[in-house]
């Protein structure tokens, strides 16, 4: 049997409650740092959590909207986003850097995660932040999306799908708010990543089967079920040869 190393990450540090069970079950994460939620302390805890566990920590910034836990598109000027962002990074490294613990990567979260996937100025944002920062770890991005075009031959990119989420026949995430959008049956989770491990496909909502190009896979930490279906993800994946790296 050929062995299929990957990643599986999920996002942390958000007051969920159950990261202790979700760390065992991950190889990276993503941490959220002032945003949409966070602080100092959930920092520290979260990076604190990882290294206990041999997982790889990475930055989680996102629009500043605790309101709406960072899932709304804000309209902020291009100087404005990128003063947020670069903010939010800043103050993660910072912990990191107390805690003796290396960056891995960065992953944008929520609404910014999707609009910067598609806009321009908002990805152009994004990268001067992280370009501005001096620190350059990976970019967890989609394959394909403006930010990918925009990071690219900038900054260390690792593309990234989702398990527990419906796609668009655009290859863009479905609305959470449609039918379908996220995915909490163990098995369908599982289909939806083996397929896209083993033919580099998906399915989309309306049952279309798009090409899809990944390395790291996301199991978001507050869809229902997370820890339910990474267990049972973990079971299958030693049944068919895939390793954790």
């Amino acid at each position: 049997m050929n062995k299929k190393h990957i990643d599986i990450n999920s996002d942390l540090g958000e007051g969920i409650g159950f990261d202790h069970l979700l760390m065992p079950l991950i190889s990276s994460c993503s941490i959220a740092c002032g945003g949409h939620f966070g602080n100092e302390n959930t920092i520290k805890e979260t990076v604190r959590l990882a290294q206990e566990h041999g997982v790889k920590v990475g930055a989680h910034p996102s629009f500043p909207d605790r309101d709406n836990f960072g899932r709304k598109v804000l309209t902020l000027t291009k100087q404005e986003l990128k003063n947020a962002v670069y903010e939010q990074l800043m103050s993660f490294y910072a912990v990191c850097e107390k805690e003796k613990e290396p960056v891995h990567h960065i992953k944008l979260h929520g609404a910014l995660y999707n609009y910067a996937a598609k806009d321009a100025p908002t990805a152009d944002a994004v990268v001067e932040a992280i370009i501005a920062t001096k620190v350059r770890p990976k970019l967890y991005v989609a394959y394909g999306s403006v930010l990918h075009r925009k990071a690219e031959n900038l900054l260390p990119l690792v593309f990234e799908a989702f398990i527990d989420r419906a796609y668009n026949d655009d290859l863009s995430l479905a609305d959470r708010t449609v039918e379908g959008a996220i995915i909490t049956s163990p098995n369908a989770a599982w289909n939806q990543f083996y397929q896209m491990i083993e033919k580099g496909t998906i399915n989309t909502i309306s049952s279309l089967e798009k090409s899809i190009r990944a390395h790291t896979f996301c199991m978001h930490g507050d869809t229902k079920n997370a820890v339910v279906i990474l267990n049972f993800l973990h079971r299958k994946m030693k049944e068919h040869g895939i390793i954790l790296e």
